[in-house]
């Protein structure tokens, strides 16, 4: 029996190196990382006594990209940008067209107002304003202790 000694610091030390080091070029690949993994926008959610808020950190897209949708208590916001790199030379080795898509979706609690919904994108993010229904709204009273 061959023991091998493993050590995480040491990338160079694994027991099959030549196939390691065939996924690690892989993975690392700028066209990998870039056009394979999923890129989609965090999203912060708060809650006020009036409304519901939802904010998508978007940059660097404009607010005609986004499409918002409504659908049986589910919001989904979309986007879909398609940029072609172009090149005024015939000789090129390379071209490349960039496709960026997305989808989020957020299913809305029954206490929100289905027609009171208000978007605005401004500095790279995206605000949706969700109103409330006047009878989910907290109603707040002093209670006098006795």
């Amino acid at each position: 029996m061959t023991l091998v000694k493993f050590s995480p610091e040491k990338k160079t030390n694994n027991v099959l190196p030549g196939f390691t080091d065939i996924f690690e070029s892989f993975f690392n690949e700028p066209v990998f990382s870039s056009r394979m993994m999923s890129r989609v926008p965090a999203a912060n959610i708060s809650e006020t006594t009036d409304h519901y808020y939802i904010e998508l950190a978007a940059p660097g897209l404009k607010k005609e990209d986004f499409k918002l949708q409504l659908e049986q208590n589910v919001l989904n916001i979309s986007v879909e940008q398609e940029m072609e790199n172009k090149s005024e030379q015939k000789n090129y080795s390379k071209r490349e067209y960039n496709y960026n898509s997305f989808v989020r979706s957020f299913t809305l609690p029954e206490s929100a107002d289905e027609n009171n919904i208000e978007a605005q994108y401004t500095d790279g993010v995206l605000i949706i304003n969700i109103a409330k229904k006047e009878e989910a709204k907290a109603v707040r009273r002093q209670i006098e202790i006795k």
